[in-house]
């Protein structure tokens, strides 16, 4: 199995697995990120997480059109943006050479996939 496959296998064994927190009914919602934006004020590395995947949930955050195919490509651009840019961050960071190549594989594949996706919405004039 590619690191890739391993790789995405992992993310979405993650993201289903994820418990659901018990909010009081006023608490602002944090989307469980409070643990991450503690780390962040002393990781730079942390940080710089932080900030990309912050960035790329308000940057999805988008108006909604009812017109799910639309809806999903206006989604998805930033959530492949942010992929980009926490990519980048590991080449910055990271040392281990398979996650870097990982990383490399991720920039490619996600810029052609928004490329894709910026010209679907141009053909329909959006």
């Amino acid at each position: 199995m590619s690191v890739r496959t391993q790789f995405i296998m992992l993310a979405l064994g993650l993201s289903m697995a994820t418990p659901v927190l018990a909010q009081e009914p006023h608490a602002p919602a944090t989307h469980g990120h409070a643990d991450t934006m503690a780390a962040a004020a002393t990781d730079p590395v942390a940080k710089a997480f932080e900030d990309a995947n912050l960035k790329m949930h308000k940057d999805m955050a988008i108006a909604y059109s009812g017109d799910a195919d639309v809806d999903f490509v206006r989604s998805m651009i930033p959530h492949h943006q942010g992929a980009i840019d926490m990519a980048r961050i590991q080449l910055m960071h990271g040392k281990d050479p398979g996650m870097r190549a990982l990383a490399e594989e991720v920039i490619k594949a996600q810029e052609a996939e928004i490329a894709e996706m910026r010209k679907w919405l141009q053909d329909r004039g959006m």
